[in-house]
């Protein structure tokens, strides 16, 4: 079934296709004939054709400029129609957090997960809006990262929304979804370690260690491997830093040592 959006793309496409149409005709038409070689007695009848011309193509290109404008309308909605989500989505309460809202266990993760810290944070700071972001960084500090039961178990304790949560978790940097492994491995890509290779040195360290893409921890989690902007050590560059301790005037070899002797 064709709907509203593609009826009306191709209706106003057809106008684009006419109008243009037209208006090369009439070009075509007024040039066929030098105006001045033309007999006399032509000329009046001429000069008419052509006013009446002009006004209808300037008629025309109004027309045409409208039919492509609804054209590009009707396309864009084509374009960025959204696809239905499927029922298993279309849940309440936690799902705002990128998570159904019954139990869910991760690759790796313990069968249980101790939320007793959530309660005690909630006393110590608070259950107002206001506290998002400390307790947070305190859940996050504790457990290496943001557990779905723990963001869950915050919601109940709080005043704060799943929706809350997923916008301050996502718009801040600092704060991880995922477990991360055993050794955080941060690699510099500032200007001075970019041009030094810093890329061929991360893309050697996930081939290393293994790491799918779209992925930051190997499936052992012993490392998880960061981006960072900037390590404020330009001087050692390309350089990285595993669990504070840095190294640097690296290459791709000499990464992956370094990885070696930490492990």
């Amino acid at each position: 079934m064709m709907t509203g959006a593609r009826i009306g793309s191709l209706i106003a496409g057809s106008l684009v296709v006419l109008c243009v149409a037209i208006l090369l005709v009439d070009y075509a038409v007024a040039n066929r004939q030098p105006f001045a070689s033309r007999p006399a007695a032509e000329q009046k009848r001429v000069t008419a054709e052509r006013l009446a011309r002009k006004s209808r193509d300037n008629a025309v290109g109004w027309v045409l400029i409208a039919a492509a404008a609804a054209f590009l309308t009707f396309a864009k909605g084509l374009v960025q129609q959204p696809k239905p989500r499927p029922p298993a989505a279309r849940q309440s309460g936690a799902d705002a957090l990128g998570v159904p809202s019954g139990p869910m266990r991760s690759p790796g993760r313990a069968p249980e997960l101790d939320l007793t810290f959530v309660d005690q944070i909630v006393l110590q700071f608070g259950r107002g809006k206001e506290s998002a972001i400390p307790l947070l960084q305190a859940i996050q500090t504790h457990y290496r990262y943001l557990p779905d039961d723990a963001l869950r178990r915050l919601c109940e304790q709080t005043d704060i929304t799943p929706a809350e949560i997923a916008g301050t978790s996502s718009f801040y940097g600092q704060f991880r979804r995922s477990p991360v492994g055993e050794h955080i491995v941060r690699v510099c890509h500032g200007t001075a370690c970019h041009v030094s290779g810093a890329r061929q040195i991360t893309e050697e360290l996930r081939r290393f260690l293994a790491i799918p893409d779209g992925e930051d921890t190997d499936a052992a989690r012993m490392f998880t491997l960061d981006e960072v902007a900037c390590l404020g050590c330009c001087s050692l560059a390309p350089v990285l830093m595993v669990d504070g301790h840095t190294a640097g005037k690296l290459t791709p070899a000499t990464a992956c040592n370094a990885l070696k002797v930490t492990a």
